[in-house]
């Protein structure tokens, strides 16, 4: 039996960019996209704050496009997406993602930006999980991802909802745009039907995973960063998060996402069946992560889990939405950013050397250019 790959590496600030370069190879990411089909980035701002481990890396998105580039694929584009409770142009600028966009002659898109692309009607051909009863006949999906690959760039750590995020977790913001607070009830199925999704409209996908410095409790913002110097990659977008959900100490077949995706023959969620390739004493690692408790999750729990799920269609519609996304501000930028980690952030600054690799390119803007 052939078994998915995913290619792990450990890495540091001296080397992060030709060891990205090595990942996509190692991971078979070259014969995983479609040849001359254009490449959509898809970074991931879990919080506009540069919080480490909760963004994309300014490294692993210059690295993803040395290697793309390397391997013959010259169309790249960048898609950002907002949430209630993100902002993407103040994400890309705090996260040092311009100057490298405009190095290399990337271009960026914003998914709800209507002069970049259009919400059209999607019919999926696979079974749905949740999306069916959710939108009915009203799914909707960008028409720029239509017919392109697409290069997940997420990072390893905890999330309060799907005790882990990674690559299948990313398409979340790019794919769905109006009641996607509905889906998370449902989240997990949300997720598996957005794979789906995925593989009807993509020709290729791929995966560069960071886990530099990893998110260990209740993320995907309030989190301890931890320094664990590896990096992931691999095209089976199910075996990946297996593979880093492993690593961070959870079992991944325990994890509803997974576990579905797998026995909907999507991808690969059993360790069994999954080649680790690259760093063997990397990949043999295991962290003890826990996503713990916080008061969000429990605000979450209310609104979506809880007893009063039944009032979600009212809690996530103005004007009590607004309310919602008022508190969420109020919680992670008022309050979280300026007592605690916003302070984690600059001792990291200082005291870590990806911390220090961080303010070297705010600094510098790139570290190889064109």
């Amino acid at each position: 039996m052939t078994k998915a790959k995913v290619a792990i590496l450990r890495t540091s600030p001296e080397t992060v960019l030709d060891d990205t370069i090595r990942l996509f190879e190692l991971a078979d990411g070259p014969h995983s996209l479609k040849p001359g089909a254009p490449v959509i980035l898809k970074d991931n701002i879990s919080w506009h704050y540069p919080f480490p481990s909760a963004n994309t890396t300014p490294w692993q998105l210059e690295g993803a496009i040395l290697a793309l580039r390397r391997h013959g694929f010259q169309d790249l584009v960048c898609v950002q997406n907002k949430t209630e409770v993100t902002d993407a142009f103040k994400g890309e600028d705090l996260n040092g993602y311009k100057p490298i966009f405009e190095a290399h002659g990337v271009d960026v898109r914003f998914n709800f930006k209507d002069e970049d692309m259009r919400w059209v009607p999607f019919k999926p051909n696979a079974r749905m999980r949740a999306l069916g009863e959710i939108y009915g006949d009203d799914l909707r999906i960008p028409d720029f991802f239509i017919g392109r690959n697409i290069v997940h760039l997420p990072t390893v750590k905890c999330h309060i909802y799907t005790t882990t995020t990674g690559a299948m977790k990313n398409a979340f913001g790019g794919l769905l745009n109006h009641k996607r607070h509905q889906t998370h009830t449902h989240i997990h199925e949300t997720l598996v039907d957005l794979l789906a999704v995925q593989k009807e409209i993509h020709p290729g996908l791929f995966c560069i995973m960071d886990g530099t410095t990893a998110g260990n409790g209740p993320g995907p913002r309030i989190m301890e960063p931890v320094t664990k110097s590896v990096l992931l990659a691999g095209a089976d977008q199910v075996a990946i998060d297996a593979a880093a959900a492993r690593l961070m100490g959870f079992d991944p077949m325990s994890i509803p996402y997974i576990r579905m995706a797998h026995e909907d023959g999507l991808g690969v969620g059993d360790p069994r069946e999954i080649a680790l390739v690259g760093d063997d004493a990397a990949a043999a690692e295991r962290w003890g992560f826990k996503v713990g408790l916080c008061f969000h999750k429990f605000a979450g729990w209310v609104t979506w889990f809880g007893p009063t799920k039944f009032m979600q269609k009212v809690l996530t519609r103005p004007p009590l939405l607004y309310l919602g996304n008022f508190y969420s501000f109020f919680y992670h930028d008022v309050i979280h950013w300026r007592f605690k980690e916003g302070r984690i952030y600059r001792r990291w600054l200082e005291e870590s050397d990806w911390g220090r690799l961080f303010a070297r390119y705010r600094a510098e803007g790139t570290l190889r250019s064109r």
